[in-house]
């Protein structure tokens, strides 16, 4: 059913490429050509309209009877006149088809011709039944009709070709025989293309034992094998495809019943085919439930989609406030974390002016002591005093346990400061902190009383300004440099 879908879809380019041929053949089709290659050309374009257009074809055959009476070709005459009485019922001249059949005499025909003749009545009479399908005794005799021509073409035919498999496989079906008729039709379709007329033919005689077997999936597909070699053939006088869109909609395949029942209508309205017009309108109930149907289940459809998309906004707004208050806990998070990291830093400036103190005193105790050495007291005293080694040795290790202790609060400091800078400050080996990184340091901890930094390095107020400037100027931001170093580390809202 997928294949025949698709190929539903290609419908249309197999439709050009059948016009492609005709309008090749139209064109070398002229009054310059001699006559039998007229009549040639205007038999294959009377065969490329049959089952395409109905109403050219019928012109086509008549142009080519007339022109094989004007240059005396009663074979020719005998073949277009046959060609065309098989084709009027499909336009609703019943019985001018049958008056123009009868007309012929089948006995003045040469052998080789009887085939012929017996191929268009069984046809024509075939046409002419299936008009009467709700009259039994109507459609009876014009079957029997049908029956008559079959069993002589069996008679006629060569028993090897193709075309007798597949009008013994109708006649054994006709008389009830399913088994040996399908056995003929499957062993036929081995040796014919699947594009073929001849191949939907016997597909939809095998639906039709199918279905008097009660075997509906086989009827299924082989009706849909039917259908897909009409249109890949380009044919638009069909059955195979009304049938299977009737079955589809039995079935309640809403979708493929009403695709297939309209193309089925639209073939026989493009094939002009009245006859078939008339059989398709007997479908229309079926087109307008499909269609009914399928316009009811676009409707679930759609109700089902509002039902998943107000579904859908009932979980985001569930999750937008889910969210809100997610970030409202955060925000609160980030406050407190504020409050603890300006704690800390209030913390850790306390520890620094306590230290600060300590070196003061120790600087004191240095000074007197050298004064008391100065007065000649205590030489030794004096040369360690003097030397400066005490203040010195007390300064490393608070350096040493600064550095680390800041580390620890802020381990990327060092990368982060150097991201600030154009000139990257580079330590030396086993250096955790060198004057410029503790200077920013104190910065960073809030320390900006710049005496008690001084204090701390053991330098001048003025080169603690100096270092200072140095490192701003050296910023790819001088203006800002203070407040992106305060920002290190630092949590914000």
């Amino acid at each position: 059913m997928e294949q025949l879908d698709k190929e539903i879809a290609k419908r249309s380019e197999y439709i050009r490429a059948r016009e492609s041929r005709i309008d090749s053949i139209r064109h070398r089709l002229t009054d310059n050509i001699p006559g039998g290659r007229q009549l040639e050309l205007t038999m294959q374009m009377g065969d490329l309209f049959s089952s395409f257009n109905n109403d050219s074809a019928l012109v086509y055959y008549t142009r080519g009877y007339d022109k094989s009476l004007e240059i005396g070709d009663s074979i020719n005459a005998f073949r277009f006149r046959a060609k065309r009485a098989t084709m009027m019922p499909l336009s609703g001249f019943v019985m001018d088809a049958v008056n123009e059949y009868e007309a012929i005499n089948a006995s003045a025909l040469p052998p080789q011709e009887i085939p012929f003749y017996h191929t268009s009545g069984r046809q024509m009479y075939s046409y002419i039944s299936s008009l009467f399908t709700n009259y039994p005794d109507t459609r009876n005799f014009w079957n029997q009709k049908v029956i008559a021509h079959r069993d002589s073409l069996l008679n006629v035919l060569d028993h090897k070709s193709l075309t007798y498999d597949l009008y013994y496989g109708e006649d054994l079906i006709e008389k009830g025989d399913y088994k040996r008729a399908k056995v003929i039709l499957l062993e036929l379709l081995d040796h014919i293309t699947p594009n073929s007329n001849l191949y939907a033919r016997a597909c939809h005689m095998l639906a039709t034992i199918a279905r008097e077997k009660g075997n509906r999936e086989e009827e299924t597909y082989y009706l849909a094998l039917s259908a897909m070699a009409d249109i890949k053939g380009a044919v638009r006088e069909v059955m195979s495809l009304q049938e299977l869109g009737v079955m589809m909609s039995e079935d309640n395949d809403i979708d493929r019943a009403y695709d297939y029942l309209s193309t089925a209508l639209t073939n026989a309205v493009e094939c002009n085919a009245t006859m078939r017009i008339v059989q398709s309108s007997a479908a229309l109930p079926f087109i307008q439930k499909a269609h009914s149907d399928q316009v009811d289940a676009w409707r679930y459809r759609i109700y089902m989609v509002i039902g998943c998309i107000i579904i859908i906004l009932i979980v985001l707004v569930i999750a937008l406030i889910a969210l809100r208050n997610q970030m409202r806990k955060q925000n609160q998070l980030k406050i407190k974390l504020q409050g603890a990291n300006h704690v800390k830093e209030i913390y850790i400036s306390q520890f620094f002016r306590l230290c600060s103190i300590y070196i003061d005193k120790l600087n004191q105790f240095c000074k007197i002591a050298n004064r008391k050495i100065s007065s000649g007291q205590v030489d030794d005293l004096y040369k360690i005093t003097k030397s400066g080694k005490l203040v010195e040795e007390q300064s490393e290790e608070f350096y040493k346990l600064f550095d680390d202790a800041f580390l620890h609060i802020y381990p990327t400091f060092i990368d982060d400061v150097n991201a600030l800078l154009k000139e990257k400050i580079v330590l030396k080996e086993g250096e955790l902190l060198n004057n410029d990184l503790r200077i920013l340091a104190f910065m960073r901890l809030r320390l900006e009383d710049t005496n008690q930094v001084a204090l701390i390095l053991n330098y001048s107020v003025n080169t603690i300004y100096a270092y200072r400037n140095k490192l701003r100027n050296r910023a790819y931001d001088r203006d800002n440099f203070e407040q992106n170093i305060m920002a290190i580390g630092a949590i914000n809202e």
